[in-house]
């Protein structure tokens, strides 16, 4: 059982009980040590294998995960220059505004400065010919 081979047969042919006994018990030592040899060897390789697998998923989800990360910073950047974009806009169109209004305001100014005219038009014509009556009279 210490590894060494079993005795030869005796020049008869034929093995005593014992040394038949021993050669079998012999026999399936090494057989068992073999067995467990390549038990182990499967173990180690099936270990290599799912070590591998679990590599190559995280490397998959990590570079899902990268690449959500690169995604995620580039829409914050746009989301930044969209806000900046739409600050601008919301000044300019302020400033759209107040024009308007002061255009709108002056066209009102002219608007009542015309009306006046016409007013001090008709006063005026209303005092000449109040003038001419009184000179023809």
């Amino acid at each position: 059982m210490d590894g060494a081979k079993p005795p030869p047969p005796p020049a008869g042919g034929k093995l005593s009980l014992d040394e038949a006994l021993l050669q079998i018990v012999h026999q399936h030592h090494h057989q068992a040590l073999r067995q467990r040899q390549h038990t182990e060897r499967a173990k180690k390789d099936a270990l290599r294998s799912a070590v591998r697998v679990a590599d190559l998923l995280v490397d998959t989800v990590d570079g899902g995960v990268q690449e959500l990360f690169v995604n995620e910073k580039r829409i914050e950047l746009e989301a930044r220059a969209l806000l900046g974009t739409i600050a601008r806009y919301r000044k300019q169109t302020d400033q759209w505004l107040a024009a308007t209004s002061a255009v709108n305001s002056v066209l009102k100014e002219i608007g009542d400065i015309e009306n006046w005219m016409k007013i001090m038009d008709f006063d005026c014509k209303s005092i000449n010919a109040a003038i001419r009556n009184i000179h023809q009279s």
